[in-house]
This record gives C-alpha cells, sequence and structure tokens, in this order.
C-alpha cells in the first residue's frame, strides 16, 4: 500500500511542475507592462519603474523567473501583488467562501446525484427512470448563469426561502442556493454516471450468481453492485471538485460571494499577474490533493487496483 502511495506522490511533481509553468508563462509572457499600468497612465520616473522591475525580477529570462517563484512556493511563499501585498494573505480571506462553496456544491453532487442514480437504475425502463433523466438532460443543457439567476428569482426572491447574496448568514444558510447552481451540472453528470454504472453492474455474472445463492436482493445492490458501480463516479467527484473551485467564478459573481473567483477577476483587470499565478497554483495544489485522494479510494473501492498500482503478483 505505501508503494502504492509513493508512486502517486511522485507523479504528482511533474504534472505540478508542467501546470505552474505553463500558468506562469501564460500570464507573465502577455504583451504590455504591469508595473507601467499601476500609474494610470501617469507619467514615472524611469528609476522608479527599473526599480519595481528589478524588486520582481521582471527584466530576467522567463525561466529564471519561474524558477525563483518556484523557489518561494517550496518555502511556502507565494509571492507579492505589484503593490506589495502578500498573495496568500489576500488569497487566504477568499479562500474559506470558495472552499464552502465548492464542498456544498460537491456535497449536493455526492448525496443527491448518487441518490437519483441508484434510484433511476434500480428502475430502469420506468417512469422515475424516464423523469431522472430528463430532468438531468434539462439541467445539463441550461446555461450556469440561466440557472442562477432562475433561482435567485424563484427560490430567493419569489419564494423568500434562501438568501440571494452575500454570505451575512453565514454556513450553510447563505451557500445552499449558490452550492445549489453551482453543483448543479455534475450534479445531473454523476445520477446519470450512476444509473448506467449500477444498470450495468446488475446484469453482471456475478450479481446473478450471488441472488442464485439466496443472498437477499438489498445486500446484494448495497454491498456487492453499488461498491463496483461508485468506481467511475468516484473517479468524476474527485476531478470535479477542482471544476467547483475554478468554476466558482461566475457563481461568486451572481450572488455575490467575496471569494477567490472574485479576486481573479479583479486581478486580471488590473494586470496583477503575482495574484492570478497564485491564485490558480494553489487551485492546482487542491486539485492534485483530491486526485491523489480518488486515487487512494480506488484501492479501498477495487483492491485488485492497489494491488497492480503496487507491482504484486497474483
Amino acid at each position: 500500500m505505501w508503494r502504492y502511495v509513493a508512486r502517486r506522490l511522485l507523479q504528482i511533481v511533474p504534472v505540478f511542475i508542467g501546470t505552474t509553468f505553463l500558468i506562469y508563462a501564460l500570464v507573465f509572457a502577455l504583451p504590455g507592462d504591469p508595473i507601467q499600468a499601476l500609474s494610470g497612465g501617469k507619467p514615472v520616473p524611469d528609476s522608479v519603474l527599473q526599480a519595481l522591475r528589478d524588486r520582481y525580477h521582471l527584466d530576467e529570462p522567463l525561466l529564471v523567473q519561474y524558477a525563483l517563484y518556484l523557489g518561494g512556493l517550496l518555502t511556502g511563499d507565494f509571492g507579492e501583488t505589484f503593490t506589495g501585498q502578500d498573495v496568500f494573505t489576500l488569497m487566504s480571506e477568499g479562500w474559506a467562501v470558495t472552499a464552502q462553496l465548492a464542498i456544498t456544491a460537491w456535497l449536493f453532487e455526492l448525496v443527491l446525484g448518487v441518490s437519483l442514480g441508484v434510484l433511476a437504475g434500480l428502475n430502469r425502463g420506468r417512469a422515475l427512470d424516464t423523469l431522472v433523466l430528463a430532468g438531468t438532460t434539462l439541467v445539463i443543457a441550461v446555461p450556469v448563469f440561466v440557472v442562477g439567476y432562475t433561482a435567485q428569482l424563484l427560490v430567493g426572491l419569489k419564494l423568500g426561502v434562501l438568501p440571494t447574496a452575500g454570505i451575512d448568514e453565514g454556513w450553510p444558510v447563505s451557500y445552499v442556493l449558490p452550492g445549489l447552481v453551482l453543483g448543479a451540472f455534475g450534479l445531473a453528470y454523476v445520477a446519470r454516471l450512476t444509473r448506467t454504472s449500477l444498470a450495468e453492474n446488475l446484469r453482471a455474472d456475478y450479481v446473478r450468481t450471488a441472488v442464485a445463492k439466496g443472498l437477499p436482493r438489498r445486500r446484494v445492490v448495497l454491498r456487492h453492485t453499488l461498491r463496483n458501480s461508485l468506481i467511475p463516479v468516484v473517479t468524476y467527484l474527485g476531478i470535479d471538485f477542482g471544476n467547483l473551485l475554478a468554476g466558482a467564478v461566475v457563481t461568486e459573481g451572481i450572488f455575490n460571494l467575496p471569494g477567490i473567483g472574485q479576486q481573479v477577476f479583479s486581478a486580471i483587470q488590473s494586470k496583477e499577474g503575482p495574484m492570478v499565478v497564485g491564485v490558480t497554483t494553489f487551485l492546482v495544489l487542491a486539485f492534485l490533493l483530491v486526485n491523489l485522494i480518488v486515487d487512494l479510494l480506488y484501492g479501498v473501492l477495487d483492491p485488485r487496483i492497489r494491488y497492480a498500482g503496487s507491482g504484486a503478483r497474483a
């Protein structure tokens, strides 16, 4: 098992370096002078401009800039903005909001998505199955901003059940509506994926054998069939958590949530490259961590994967 974990950790290193370098290059290779942009078009002495460029290593080759940035990351330093503010401190102010929003959306995907998928898979071809398929297709087809504004209008303003903006009510009240909107797309996919996987496993030979031996259907479904059916679902949920963190920008804008999505949007407008790179690097780390957890869950759900990854022989 430990060899399996070590191999997954080693695989993360080149992925992290490649991804962060690509992000860094895309941000700092853009045309324009970010230091000059700070002046708002007003004249600035050349000595001041040069001092700031030297401070942020903007005159160095791109590879040197990235190497210095990567060296700072190894010590927990995400850099500072062109206005002298610590990037990690700024991120920490909005990270809690985005994390709570993403976790809320992810829980909706996990609980509602899997539950609807199980119900549809166990009732394949019946009215309940048709209803789940039609509802999830509708959710997938509608853009997230349409779902968001519609939810605000109907649930928030018309019914007055949940707050429509801000985080004054705290978690979970303020995050239920935006979390449901953010997770609606993934919820639909989880439901359809669970339904398909469960329906296929219910027709497998080992299920017929278990039923023929006299095992209760409830035990066959919950202990054997559902466990195997959740392997592709776990894969999607792991990947989608990173997508929820990155995709929170639109939802945070609709519901006026002060998360890192709004920070990235503001940083892009003001050409604050260090802030953009810092936030996206943090999102990459979160994404890789979640995928590592998913890999470890594979070994729990199906020991054959763990043994194969450890180089064991049957």
